[in-house]
């Protein structure tokens, strides 16, 4: 009778503890990534009674407190940096004071003032960083697990070292026989260039990323022949508001464009039997690299293997720029931030380029139930869980990182509910066993008092 009592107080304590894990689940139902948990009960060491080998148990206890990986809906929030998990995996983060390493599946990040992305308590998810925010192709599996920077990466500038334009020049002009000059006024100042016939402007970058204003300009020498000078602002006169502004000349082998008589371009060498253009050289200032080369590509001509029409043409039409690009840019900072489903983080620099910052990992486990949770909605690896499996996302069995948006709690509220009146009826029950206990003991004390 006494081992009846012991079997209904168990049954108390054990319920009540179930019912601790159900006030916890309801209470983080709002918790973002939050895992619900069960209690799993278990009988308690049976013994024998009597010869026909029956057995009679000894109560109930909590086996253990599992907990439930059911994926939790996805809710939008429109902010970059919230990230969920679709599928299995956990974020990895690391505490950059103590180094320690710990997992969620709580994405709700930002940066920090550091510009490395950072959870709610500050702890720095971890990814793969490109080794070149430059680099067209930049590494992000490159092997080296470290904390992932947005902000404070910036590109340095590209010096222009090719112009590509395409122009079509009047075969109709006049040809000037007086030499191209800056100075047409003859007052010693050369910023009023003559003897010219077509001109146009583009926009090139130093070795620091500062752009300069080239000007070319177009003579007819000879029927289907041109010849190109390129002058820009001398440095000197860069506080210069005047729309006068001194200019220098760039050095380096004269270009010449020639045509056929159909108006296709034979050459934009030195010659109109040179087929490599050449290189012309700017001094721009004394704090970059100078002199800087930058090759002026009119288009495929005849003598380098092409038709002479995909670029730069003569015909009796209007002097005009057809096109024009340059491959340098100035020096930027991310601007923008992107981030796909495989974890990968594109930035928009302020200079207009696009670059591959990193790679947010992932991380997963054989028994991921069996992880040390701890506070704040993160998990440690424990020897049952075994070690971190890290990769990226979409790899390995690891699901795909959906960016703007949350992973809210996967608690059932009916079910809570349901399972909370089930431990409360069976607490009743077994509080209504140890008052029948009483009673049958004090049965027997009466007997004997008797």
């Amino acid at each position: 009778m006494i081992s009846s009592l012991w079997s209904a107080v168990s049954g108390m304590n054990n319920t009540s503890t179930g019912l601790d894990v159900i006030s916890n689940n309801i209470s983080n139902m709002n918790t973002t990534g939050y895992k619900s948990n069960r209690a799993n009960f278990g009988d308690v060491l049976s013994q024998y009674v009597g010869n026909s080998g029956g057995q009679v148990g000894s109560g109930t206890q909590i086996m253990n407190i599992s907990t439930l990986l059911t994926q939790g809906s996805l809710i939008s929030t429109g902010n970059t940096y919230d990230m969920a998990i679709d599928g299995s995996g956990y974020f990895v983060t690391k505490d950059p004071s103590s180094g320690v390493t710990e997992y969620t599946r709580a994405g709700n990040f930002n940066v920090d003032q550091n510009g490395y992305l950072v959870t709610s308590s500050g702890m720095r998810v971890q990814g793969y960083m490109g080794t070149d925010v430059n680099a067209t192709n930049s590494n992000t599996d490159n092997g080296i697990l470290t904390s992932i920077r947005i902000q404070g990466n910036v590109s340095t500038a590209k010096p222009t070292s090719t112009v590509t334009t395409g122009v079509n020049l009047n075969s109709q002009a006049s040809v000037i026989s007086a030499a191209f000059t800056l100075d047409r006024n003859g007052d010693g100042v050369n910023n009023d260039p003559g003897n010219y016939n077509y001109s146009n402007t583009t926009t090139v970058y130093d070795s620091q990323g500062g752009s300069h204003q080239v000007t070319a300009y177009f003579t007819k020498v000879a029927d289907n022949s041109w010849q190109v000078h390129y002058a820009y602002p001398a440095h000197t006169s860069t506080s210069d508001t005047s729309s006068s502004p001194t200019l220098t000349m760039a050095t380096g082998t004269a270009q010449t464009l020639s045509f056929d008589s159909n108006g296709k371009l034979v050459s934009d060498g030195a010659s109109a039997t040179s087929s490599v253009d050449p290189t012309t050289l700017f001094n721009f200032d004394s704090s970059v690299t100078v002199p800087q080369g930058i090759v002026f590509d009119y288009g495929t001509s005849t003598n380098e293997g092409g038709t002479g029409l995909n670029g730069s043409t003569q015909v009796a039409e209007n002097n005009q720029m057809l096109n024009s690009s340059q491959d340098g840019y100035a020096a930027g900072s991310v601007k923008s931030v992107a981030i796909a489903d495989d974890g990968m983080i594109t930035a928009t620099l302020s200079n207009g380029q696009i670059s591959t910052l990193g790679q947010i990992v992932l991380a997963r486990f054989n028994d991921p139930t069996d992880l040390t949770k701890i506070s704040g909605n993160f998990y440690e690896a424990s020897k049952s869980s075994g070690t971190a499996i890290i990769n990226v996302a979409k790899s390995d069995g690891l699901g795909r990182v959906v960016s703007g948006s949350l992973e809210s709690s996967n608690v059932d509220l009916s079910t809570e509910f349901v399972n909370m009146i089930t431990y409360q009826r069976a607490f009743e029950a077994n509080s209504k066993g140890i008052q029948t206990i009483n009673e049958m003991l004090q049965t027997l004390n009466t007997l004997k008092q008797g």
